[in-house]
């Protein structure tokens, strides 16, 4: 049986990593397609290295420009992977502009396409991720879903066909990143002066929706300048330029550092006191470390951390980002969210069975 995957953000690779495991382990001829979306070391190359991913058979090398271009640029060129492979199916990740290029080349030649991360909604049509998973979803035959509300969005959505909740394979890629960081200080970033042995929190932040607006950015480093404790911030590189452009302060107490790898991130989360991002992933990630998370958007695909405070919606509002830094003392976790850390394999138990010939 042989799959082409269609890979090209930070979250795609880690996510990779346990599912190539386990089609090595099935047997299964992958056929790594690296769109290149993301592509600097420290947000594309460190991951294979750090992950033991297999190297991308393609490197397509395609990144910047409108999302329109770049979606069409990749769309082009992963048509021309799929015409020469000739698989049996076209695995994609997610929600970015590979996963629609992906899912369109693959439909429009008549390969079927397996969805991993099916179903997840924001209900926000402004945030391009989510134009990109409702038409992924709508043409895909096998829809993998993390959780149980996932498989209600399709099924609101008249998508019955071939939908399979299978948990989340990010749940497995954290146990494996925990397994190697574990106890082990080399992962953490080189910050001169800084003492790892005293309370911080982590910071990210690169939707669009806040980097774009300096009105935006002004609230919310307003909120973060007046928290004491030192918020560390591997900046990514429209970040920051988008803070440099917009003329942002930022106090002593946030320390820049370079984007990190998946095991330095891992790493620093479970060092951290609380963690404040923009990001779906690392909601997920928060929660799974028992680390309470502010989350800087008004919607989350992952309503499940919101429970008993654990997750925190505060948009860019300066006075909700520091009421709920009071309120991350009064928080709760559940165990096995999203999964038990062994959803690839039955990913790929379920790609072989519906696609293999």
């Amino acid at each position: 049986m042989k799959c082409v995957t269609v890979l090209g953000a930070r979250p795609q690779f880690v996510k990779a990593a346990p599912v190539s495991a386990a089609m090595i382990e099935a047997g299964t001829d992958e056929i790594l397609v690296h769109t290149g979306q993301h592509f600097d070391y420290e947000m594309s190359q460190v991951f294979f290295d750090e992950l033991n991913i297999p190297e991308p058979k393609y490197n397509l090398a395609i990144s910047g420009g409108s999302h329109g271009r770049m979606t069409g640029r990749m769309l082009e060129s992963v048509e021309d992977v799929i015409e020469k492979e000739r698989p049996d199916c076209v695995l994609v990740y997610g929600d970015t502009n590979s996963t629609l290029s992906g899912s369109l080349a693959a439909a429009k030649l008549h390969v079927p396409v397996a969805h991993m991360e099916a179903g997840i909604r924001s209900y926000n049509k402004n945030m391009p991720e989510e134009i990109n998973r409702i038409l992924t979803d709508h043409v895909s035959s096998l829809l993998l879903c993390p959780s149980e509300t996932a498989v209600e969005n399709l099924t609101k959505e008249g998508i019955n066909d071939g939908v399979m909740m299978v948990g989340d394979v990010m749940a497995d890629a954290a146990n494996l990143a925990n397994s190697i960081v574990k106890n082990n200080s080399n992962y953490l970033p080189s910050i001169e002066g800084f003492d790892w042995e005293q309370a911080y929190d982590l910071l990210t932040l690169h939707r669009a929706d806040n980097t774009d607006e300096k009105s935006r950015l002004d609230s919310i480093f307003g909120a973060l300048n007046e928290i004491k404790t030192p918020l560390i911030f591997p900046v990514h590189p429209r970040t920051r330029d988008a803070i440099a452009k917009a003329n942002v302060f930022l106090s002593d107490n946030i320390i820049i550092c370079e984007p990190l790898s998946y095991l330095s991130m891992t790493a620093l989360m479970n060092g951290a006191s609380r963690v404040f991002t923009d990001s779906g992933g690392l909601q997920k990630e928060a929660y799974w470390a028992h680390k309470p998370c502010i989350t800087l958007r008004e919607e989350t695909e992952w309503v499940e951390t919101l429970d008993d405070n654990a997750n925190q919606l505060v948009g860019s509002d300066a006075q909700l980002i520091l009421a709920a830094v009071e309120k991350t003392n009064q928080v709760s976790f559940k165990s096995a969210l999203y999964g038990d850390g062994n959803s690839a394999p039955r990913c790929v138990s379920a790609i072989n069975e519906l696609f293999q010939k």
